[in-house]
């Protein structure tokens, strides 16, 4: 299996050191035979000369495996992602090693044996991608071209290439999944906030903290929002709510998900969004956009050559597309809930940002004009050093010790004392384990080597910069793009402002049956509760229409199967003063 040269470690002070120790757990597949004496084996292992291994016999039988009958072949052990999961030897910021039908060459076999249409066995192939890939592949192209391009230019390039070549029949972005995270993100912190559960809420969207948290910081847990992200939403949509709409059962599509980041290859594997029902999972493989732009070379694919109607919005379309949520490049869960807020409180309201040590951790307070009273404060926190500083913030405000154990104890500590009043913890924290967040995930495209000479770019691939129209660098000029690799700050900056900026295009002319084309969100808002109705099946629809409204208790119980989930502790079972370095 073979994955994008973006996998590397680039911050050694962004790693945390793996152990030295897996726990994979040894599965016996046969019943074990009648020993005559105890402490003796019936049985021993040999390698013939080709390097595999048998079984024999340990009473008198001949070693050489090589003739028939004469020992059983042994199979290589096999880790999964599952066993991954269950692992708490180790932790890194992209948890990717050991993954095995998690890869772009799982999604071209699929493709290559699925039966036809109309045929017993075909699945509906269907790619959902994110908008942060979205942004690292325009990014990448603008900067080797010299020419800007646009999200929407890029989702219909992407979904020529996935539906012209590769043969899925349907593409989106994953946008509304998000929008609909977020609605049911805003629902579950107000629950929190009237007492049903733990303050601060931990935004939960990023799977590589969820298994830091679960490993490391199992006391974390509780404070952890249990909505799911929007690739799981986007799960939950394709598999349910377009499989119903399609007249198809889950088991009859395979989701596949563009992401920014290894770690969601994890996600995707986990018991809690697996279907036991149908068999299946809700995002059947994850791919990260290094993948995806690998593939687009293999099949010779050139994502710099327009395609029809790339410019024009699809009004026709079964969901919103590309929708721009004011806030961060990581999903603006904070600002979801800072614009709630302050849409819901009647006075005016003043919002001050203050940036602790680097712009990757900053803290926003919202407070009334007249009063001051504090009415929410929250955070920003990317990557793992200030995520360990936020954790024992938040455990130290909360009188939870941090620390290792399926949970943490009480030790009744006040938050810290200021000016003689005691200081405001966090009401929410936006967590995410990349520096610079999603946009500068561990999958995502690396930027374009620039030095003077250099024929190929940071991952290997050999190209024109001259031809290409690049204007390279003249040696021993000071450049902030010389010698740039992944996880380079100016590089980072140059996707989040491809991930905001789209190039402007005429206005479309207003159809007079869609009133809603000015406000795209009014239309999401409405096409979100019909989805709550479709899915959740309230015994009175029509009262419900936005996603705030509460229904019935059985359909409020489906919701939160659906668009919720669960998270436990991992403990480990290593002592680090027994572990051989």
């Amino acid at each position: 299996m073979a994955f994008s040269g973006a996998l590397t470690l680039t911050d050694l002070n962004d790693f945390l050191t793996p152990s030295q120790a897996c726990i994979k757990p040894v599965e016996q597949v046969n019943e074990p035979q009648d020993i005559a004496e105890p402490g003796t084996a019936t049985t021993e292992i040999v390698i013939d000369s080709s390097g595999l291994y048998y079984e024999v016999s340990a009473t008198g039988a001949s070693t050489n495996v090589s003739s028939k009958g004469a020992g059983r072949k042994l199979q290589q052990a096999q880790i999964s992602l599952n066993d991954c999961l269950a692992c708490s030897g180790c932790i890194t910021s992209a948890e990717s090693v050991l993954i095995t039908l998690q890869s772009h060459t799982e999604v071209l076999n699929f493709l290559d044996s699925i039966p036809p249409v109309s045929t017993p066995g075909h699945k509906i192939p269907v790619l959902s991608i994110a908008p942060q890939s979205l942004a690292s592949l325009a990014a990448s192209l603008s900067s080797s071209s010299g020419s800007p391009v646009s999200l929407r230019q890029i989702l219909r390039r992407v979904r020529a290439f996935s539906t012209r070549i590769l043969g899925f029949e349907h593409v989106y972005d994953t946008t509304f999944a998000r929008h609909i995270a977020l609605l049911e993100h805003t629902q579950e912190f107000f629950e929190r906030k009237k007492g049903n559960g733990k303050l601060p809420m931990l935004a939960s969207a990023c799977p590589g903290w969820i298994c830091y948290a679960e490993k490391a910081h199992s006391e974390m847990l509780p404070f952890i929002a249990r909505t799911k992200s929007p690739q799981q939403v986007m799960g939950t949509l394709v598999k349910s709510w377009f499989g119903n709409r399609w007249g198809v059962q889950p088991d009859q599509i395979y989701h596949v998900s563009v992401m920014p980041c290894y770690d969601k290859k994890l996600e995707a594997s986990r018991q809690d969004f697996y279907n036991d029902l149908y068999s299946t999972r809700d995002v059947d493989c994850v791919i990260t956009t290094g993948e995806l732009e690998l593939m687009m070379r293999d099949k010779g694919w050139d994502l710099s050559q327009p395609v029809e109607n790339e410019d024009i919005p699809d009004f026709d379309a079964e969901i919103p597309e590309l929708l721009s949520h004011p806030g961060t490049s990581s999903g603006s869960y904070l600002h979801s809930l800072i614009n709630s807020i302050t849409t819901s409180h009647t006075s005016p309201v003043d919002l001050t940002i203050k940036s602790i040590r680097t712009s990757d951790y900053e803290e926003f307070t919202l407070r009334t004009r007249d009063t001051g009273e504090v009415l929410f404060k929250g955070a920003k926190c990317y990557g793992f050093r200030n995520l360990q500083n936020v954790v024992r913030k938040v455990g130290r405000e909360a009188g939870v010790q941090v620390g290792r154990g399926a949970a943490g104890r009480l030790v009744g500590m006040r938050a810290k004392k200021r000016g003689g009043e005691d200081e405001k913890g966090y009401d929410y924290v936006e967590v995410m384990a990349c520096p610079g967040g999603c946009v500068n995930g561990g999958g995502q495209l690396k930027p374009i080597a620039q030095a003077a000479g250099q024929k190929e770019d940071e991952e290997g691939f050999t190209r024109n910069w001259e031809e290409s129209g690049v204007q390279m660098l003249v040696p021993g000029e000071d450049s902030a793009m010389q010698g740039v690799k992944w996880g380079n700050k100016e590089w980072t900056k140059e996707v989040e402002r491809v991930y905001w900026h789209d190039l402007p295009t005429p206005p479309p002319s207003p159809r007079p049956h869609d009133r809603d084309l000015e406000n795209p969100f009014v239309c999401a808002d409405r096409l979100a509760a019909q989805v709550k109705i479709d899915l959740c099946h309230p015994t009175d629809g029509s009262l419900h229409e936005n996603w705030a409204s509460i229904m019935d208790e059985g359909a409020e119980t489906q919701r939160r199967e659906l668009f919720r989930t669960q998270y436990r502790a991992v403990e480990s079972e290593v002592v680090g003063l027994a572990v051989k370095w």
